[in-house]
């Protein structure tokens, strides 16, 4: 049954083709929740097989992802807290997670629209709070893209490794791989972030 349900899934992403990979990925990465392990690891499964270019896959992954984030950046901008305490429960938006987004936002600033995409929950709403500070549109592209091709490659690879060695996707071994790539992906945030946060420090006494 598990099977017959991940043999669909791929087929369905191979009938979607790249527009659709990028229409999925830009529901997951706005407001409706939709993971976006069952779209990314199913194309690099495929990649794997022939069947897609692995390429345009991550393109097409990461242009969906920037748009999504866009998206939630724009409506944030246009409509505002109040709008977003008083309704956003209709538009997926709990108010925990909102504040555990802003929260987020506050501490790191600018680059934790880097960081964001990287953590479940945050990654979909990290738009939000840098809409509502009003972030400069060129950083916020530039690190939302950088987070979101980290993310889109890691699941591409899962799929193609999983792909390689002819084992099932399997939402379980899709699990194991991700967290294993975010250990070993922790400490280059590490150092990326400690490296951000030195620069910050220096470039505030010369500003001032």
């Amino acid at each position: 049954m598990l099977d017959q349900a991940i043999h669909w899934l791929t087929e369905t992403i191979l009938r979607l083709g790249y527009p659709g990979i990028t229409i999925l990925m830009f529901i997951e990465s706005s407001f409706i929740p939709f993971p976006s392990e069952l779209v990314l690891p199913p194309a690099g499964y495929l990649a794997a097989k022939g069947r897609m270019a692995l390429g345009w896959a991550f393109a097409a992954g990461l242009g969906g992802s920037l748009l999504g984030a866009l998206f939630n950046y724009w409506f944030a901008v246009r409509l505002g807290e109040p709008f977003l305490r008083k309704y956003g429960r209709y538009f997926f938006v709990k108010p925990a997670n909102l504040d555990r987004s802003e929260a987020f936002f506050r501490r790191h600033g600018a680059i934790s629209t880097f960081v964001g995409r990287l953590i479940p929950v945050i990654r979909q709403l990290i738009s939000v709070p840098a809409g509502l500070a009003r972030m400069p549109l060129r950083p916020f592209v530039l690190w939302t893209s950088l987070g979101a091709g980290i993310w889109c490659a890691i699941l591409l690879y899962i799929g193609w490794l999983l792909g390689t060695h002819e084992a099932a996707l399997r939402e379980a071994a899709v699990k194991a791989y991700s967290t294993r790539a975010f250990l070993y992906l922790l400490p280059v945030l590490i150092v990326i972030v400690g490296g951000y946060v030195l620069w910050y420090r220096r470039r505030r006494p010369a500003a001032g």
